[in-house]
């Protein structure tokens, strides 16, 4: 593991150290092949995600210390103890690897690869992530082989890393078997370079072949170096730093437009630390006064870091200001980054405030937009702008393409990573995927580097040094309707979607298989019988009237609000929160009150051969009947309160106490006695429930009422957020935790019910065939009760998600 992490840091530092990404992880996934038990798979994963990122991200606990005036050391204590949640990843990975592996005995490294490479790549897409990291951005430094971010955006590359580090290993795992063995992995894991080399060849020449659409655009991005205004306006006044800031880029914006004839000028992010706009007193509207008066003499447009705000709050935003036309609008950034720049509102706080007093108040924006760059021309170019962490955002700058966008402006204060040169190597890498996944050329500008201009490759044409005051300027040709179209333009960041996907389907179809087909190997009959007879509820007549009554109330119930819902119960049909209360008071209230009968009568079952007797123990109290006392067993005609029986006695007599256990069959073979013939149809009917009852997982209460209706409210959930709030996680940025997390568990609840009326409309409809099929059929009533209990399933867990497919796909 130590190995493999400190291959990780040396490949996370760029420049010539990329081929390691291909074999960093090989260490530690030949000693993870010999962990055996799922304790030890987890230390490992821990264990991993702890040293990457020490060796990965050790700058940014500095950065945390530094900015949080704890020290260097404070801040990387933090991070390594949160490194779980920094990269959860790792445990989605060894948690799959070992399911694949287990699942499959004759290509068990096949499918530990690809399903651990998917859970992989598909936790870092639907997990937050704080950075938005992954293994593919270490692939920056070779040209060639970053094309294909174009297909598969970083994530993509990502998913290759991992397969080509799990064939290593495999090649690894064989090398006592003979060249022959090996040559498979090995070539497997050559093949993956060899491809994307290829490719980023085809790619980069079909993008030279493009025309531009008519002159390039030349632009100046000032880089002043400036950092550090709070402490600055300690010293000098809030009014002589922003006098000092305008003054300096006034004039290396002068020097870019008359010296260099640059088409527009670039400043970094909240390098006008005060709103645009919207003024907050004289002074400030003397400021905005003097920009605006700037650009006109300039006539050329002005794109820079500013504040704006509204009845909700402030933003940190980019302002477009143009010749004669004053401002334009403002981009208002989207992912401000957590506690320094955003508090969600149930966090936020006095006491918040006492503790981490350098806490930001900003608001997040609502996703990206587009603004024309009017150019003294007489061009107009759409541009979208990108405001530092924006940058590892894929959508934005997807959205922002899909929108007309055909240049990416990205603003950044990069002051913390001044000591922090890996930091900010790593965050213009980034910025430069956003340009090769939609080829559209960029121009980067912050406040102390690296400042660059990016061509639609991702290659830096010309870019600056770390804390040097510089003007960076260069031009870049803007094709229109972004040039060439790419899958990821196309399909989005579809990678972790399609991951998270493959494993819900092979979730699915693995429980399919064994519900249609249990398998070979069949479970020893008297062990089944045993564990059946272990826990067995001991009901006096009226404790079995009392808990039958509770159960066929609470089963009614949903046939009611079934039929009130059919028959245009407008509460009911609109209102989540009274279906919510009439389910909890009309079935689980019944429901509980029968378990809690049931519970109560709950005895342990056994045998003891030696006294020839059937006991029943529960706590102190025991009951013990000879078994020669006992004749025969009779199920219960009546499945109420559930499946049971009785015991007849040698005199002919029923034994007073009926037991209610799920397989009665079970407990008469364990006993070697046979029910006695079914004479009348409620006795054929029963018998025929017990015989054709399957014991499948789908069957179990926690799939179909907990993770059946968790996995159809986490995509209409998002959909909503979308909608409503503009982005996955809208809400949560906009009203914080708690009414997230309760607005979907209110959604994760409506799917419950919904979940729950449809299979209890689908038993009625089971258990109404079988009684058809008995008075019709009867010699085929058991084959038909099968098909029936299999078609229910089918239409539960496959015809739900269809259904919510084709409702998200309608027009």
């Amino acid at each position: 593991m130590l190995v493999s992490a400190l291959l990780c840091g040396l490949y996370a530092r760029g420049d010539g150290a990329w081929p390691l990404g291909f074999v960093a992880l090989l260490p530690w996934l030949h000693r993870l092949s010999a962990v055996t038990s799922l304790r030890g798979t987890l230390l490992s994963a821990w264990a991993m995600s702890v040293l990457y990122t020490l060796a990965v991200f050790a700058w940014f606990g500095s950065a945390i210390g530094a900015y949080t005036q704890l020290g260097a050391g404070t801040g990387l204590l933090l991070l390594l103890l949160l490194a779980p949640l920094f990269q959860p990843q790792f445990f989605a990975f060894v948690l799959a690897r070992r399911l694949g592996r287990r699942r499959s005995r004759n290509r068990r490294a096949l499918a530990g690869a690809l399903m651990g490479s998917a859970a992989w790549v598909g936790a870092e897409w639907l997990l937050p992530r704080l950075l938005g990291d992954t293994l593919g951005y270490g692939l920056y430094p070779a040209r060639l082989l970053r094309q294909a971010a174009d297909l598969g955006g970083a994530a993509g590359l990502t998913l290759l890393l991992l397969l080509s580090n799990e064939a290593l290993a495999e090649a690894l795992a064989r090398r006592a078997h003979g060249a022959r063995a090996l040559a498979r992995p090995l070539a497997l894991a050559a093949l993956v370079p060899l491809l994307l080399a290829g490719y980023g060849a085809y790619a980069l020449a079909a993008l030279a072949a493009l025309p531009a659409a008519g002159k390039p655009l030349r632009m100046g991005l000032v880089q002043a170096n400036i950092t550090d205004y709070e402490a600055l306006r300690r010293e000098q006044g809030a009014a002589a730093v922003v006098r000092a800031v305008l003054d300096t880029h006034f004039a290396m914006s002068f020097d870019a437009i008359e010296r260099q004839h640059a088409d527009a000028v670039l400043w970094s992010e909240t390098v006008y630390p005060t709103t645009f706009g919207h003024p907050k007193s004289e002074a400030g509207a003397e400021f905005d006064a003097e920009i605006l008066t700037i650009v006109n003499a300039a006539g050329v447009p002005f794109v820079f870091g500013t504040y704006d705000r509204d009845a909700a709050g402030e933003y940190n935003a980019a302002a477009f200001v143009a010749p004669g036309a004053g401002l334009l609008g403002l981009y208002r950034k989207t992912r401000p980054f957590p506690l320094t720049e955003y508090v969600p509102p149930w966090l936020d706080g006095p006491a918040l405030r006492r503790w981490l007093p350098w806490a930001g108040g900003w608001r997040p924006g609502s996703g990206a937009r587009v603004f024309p760059l009017r150019l003294a021309d007489g061009r107009e170019i759409p541009v979208l702008a990108l405001i530092c962490l924006d940058a590892v955002d894929t959508g934005l700058a997807i959205e922002g393409a899909r929108l007309g966008g055909q240049v990416i402006l990205t603003l950044s204060n990069d002051a913390w990573f001044n000591a922090l040169p890996q930091g900010a190597a790593l965050h213009q890498a980034v910025a430069a995927f956003r340009s090769i996944e939609t080829r559209l050329p960029q121009f980067r500008v912050t406040s102390n580097g690296f400042s660059a201009i990016i061509d639609a490759g991702g290659s830096i044409v010309a870019g600056s040094r770390l804390g040097e005051r510089v003007l960076v300027l260069g031009e870049l040709p803007v094709r229109e309707a972004g040039g060439r179209p790419t899958l990821m333009l196309a399909w989005g960041d579809w990678v972790g979607r399609a991951a998270v996907a493959a494993l819900a389907l092979l979730a699915v179809g693995t429980a399919l298989r064994r519900w249609w087909r249990p398998g070979d190997a069949q479970p020893d009959p008297a062990a089944s019988d045993a564990a059946t007879l272990a826990s067995v509820a001991v009901l006096p007549p009226a404790a079995r009237l009392a808990a039958g009554l509770l159960r066929g109330f609470a089963r009614a119930s949903l046939l009611w609000m079934l039929a009130a819902i059919a028959l245009g119960d407008g509460l009911l049909q609109l209102s989540t929160l009274a279906q919510l209360r009439s389910v909890a008071a009309l079935f689980l209230a019944p429901e509980l009150a029968a378990w809690c009968v049931l519970r109560a009568f709950t005895a342990r079952a056994s045998i003891d051969a030696e006294a020839g007797t059937l006991v029943l123990a529960r706590g102190r109290q025991r009951l013990a009947l000879p078994l020669q006392d006992v004749a025969g067993i009779e199920p219960w005609r009546l499945r109420l309160p559930g499946p049971g029986a009785w015991l007849r006695l040698a005199g002919g007599r029923r034994w007073h106490y009926g037991l209610a256990l799920a397989e009665p069959l079970a407990l008469a073979r364990l006993l070697r006695l046979s029910p006695p013939p079914p004479l009348s149809f409620s006795a054929r009917y029963a018998q025929l429930c017990l015989t054709s009852s399957r014991h499948s997982r789908l069957q179990r209460p926690a799939a179909k009422f907990l993770l059946l209706p968790l996995a159809l409210a986490i995509p209409a959930f998002r959909l909503h957020q979308q909608i409503a709030y503009g982005g996955s996680f809208g809400e949560l940025q906009a009203y914080g935790a708690l009414l997230f997390l309760k607005g979907f568990a209110l959604w994760w609840a409506a799917w419950a019910i919904g979940v729950l009326l449809c299979a209890a409309l689908l038993r009625t409809a089971i258990e109404a065939g079988t009684l058809a099929a008995l008075l019709l059929r009867p010699q085929q009533a058991g084959a038909l009760r099968g098909w029936l209990e299999r078609l229910g399933l089918a239409l539960l867990y496959l015809g739900l998600p269809a259904w919510l497919l084709l409702r998200l796909l309608a027009p």
